[in-house]
């Protein structure tokens, strides 16, 4: 019987605008590190991950299997900060033996059985090699060439063979997995998302997640004049994020009663915009006592009536912390798009009871003046209710 050539299942992991961080470069790298042994750790494996310039290698446990590593491959898709992930081989540095690795990896590809046009593409990380990139790329393609009679396309091939020399060993691969991309999480600090159960607010904590923020999420209940249906949904769709940033939190305010009181102060044309400021005057209040230092919110500029340049604006005038929008310029069209992308969209479509709809009048302000938000407000003493509504707040850990 003879021997494999491939060595050890293993998977690559490609770096995305980490490498463009000079000298901070290495702390992005370290969390990036912690991020992903974090994910690892639900497999239950014995993993050996290692940093090399511009990648990272995660080494397998003796007798692993292709299915293992694929497993390994499929969870670390999910860590921001990633760009490739690729289920590669672990190869002896020797070109005879790279080589024959090549031919193996090729053997049962459909692509060879149809005839199809191939690239070798060698990147040689150690300069020791006795082979410089093109010349590894020829002896392998022309092995190739010669093994199974592939036509040689250099420009836009239908079969890639990646080759790879590092310190202590070569990889090869063919295709990969794409990435999240982005910030590894935690780099950026920490917010707080104002959690609804629609579509928006889910879509605009993940695009926070890709630029390094560790995010927890508030939400807003109706209960006691709603049931627990938007908290169980809210849940459910803070499990799906989880697996991009883990350790997530959900905070639940019981809102009924205040919205109450809004609703029964007068002013139904400035009611919902009233909410909505007490509502992240409450969030900046949790977000202080769990040093988060801004707030999230799916907002999108002229999407709804609360969503006028005038609402947003008396909206910031409410708080002191920033307010991040992430999909302000997106329409709906994109937001759904990348909702069903990340798994989010099914959830969001879900029925349920939102709180917001205990507001909802006939016809809502656009061009809400501060002044007359400020006078509601005074009314409903709304300093001591976001502190008293803060104090109620429910955690729930994922």
């Amino acid at each position: 019987m003879t021997m494999s050539a491939l060595g050890e299942p293993c998977v690559l992991l490609k770096l995305g605008e980490i490498v463009l961080k000079g000298k901070n470069r290495e702390l992005f790298e370290r969390r990036l590190v912690s991020n992903i042994r974090d994910a690892l750790r639900q497999l239950d494996l014995k993993l050996d991950v290692r940093r090399r310039h511009g990648v990272v290698a995660i080494f397998m446990p003796p007798g692993a299997t292709v299915e293992q590593a694929e497993a390994v491959a499929q969870r670390v898709a999910d860590v921001p900060g990633l760009v490739w992930i690729h289920r590669a081989w672990r190869v002896a540095k020797d070109p005879d033996t790279v080589m024959k690795a090549g031919l193996e990896l090729l053997r049962d590809r459909d692509e060879v059985k149809r005839g199809a046009s191939f690239a070798v593409r060698s990147r040689r990380r150690d300069k020791r090699f006795p082979l410089r990139s093109n010349e590894l790329d020829r002896l392998v393609g022309g092995a190739i060439n010669d093994e199974y009679g592939l036509p040689v396309n250099l420009s836009r091939p239908e079969l890639t063979l990646s080759i790879e020399v590092d310190r202590d060993e070569v990889f090869v691969y063919t295709d990969g997995i794409p990435g999240q991309g982005g910030l590894p999480v935690g780099s950026s600090g920490r917010a707080l998302v104002l959690m609804s159960g629609g579509i928006d607010s889910p879509v605009a904590a993940y695009r926070m997640m890709r630029r390094g923020l560790h995010v927890d999420f508030l939400h807003f209940s109706g209960i006691p004049f709603t049931t627990s249906e938007s908290i169980y949904k809210a849940y459910a769709l803070v499990r799906k994020l989880d697996r991009f940033q883990g350790r997530s939190r959900l905070w639940v305010v019981p809102f009924g009663k205040a919205q109450q009181s809004i609703r029964t102060s007068g002013q139904d044309r400035l009611a919902v915009i009233a909410q909505r400021r007490l509502m992240l005057k409450t969030a900046e209040e949790v977000a202080h006592r769990i040093h988060a230092s801004a707030l999230v919110t799916g907002d999108a500029l002229g999407q709804v009536s609360s969503q006028t340049l005038a609402n947003i604006t008396a909206q910031d005038n409410a708080v002191d912390l920033p307010i991040l929008r992430p999909l302000v310029g997106w329409d709906k069209t994109e937001i759904m798009a990348e909702a069903r992308r990340i798994g989010t969209l099914e959830i969001s479509e879900l029925p349920d009871e939102d709180c917001c709809s205990l507001l909802a009048p006939k016809r809502a302000e656009t061009r809400a003046k501060i002044e007359d938000l400020k006078q509601i407000e005074r009314r409903l003493d709304a300093e001591e209710l976001c502190v008293q509504l803060a104090d109620s707040v429910q955690e729930y850990t994922i």
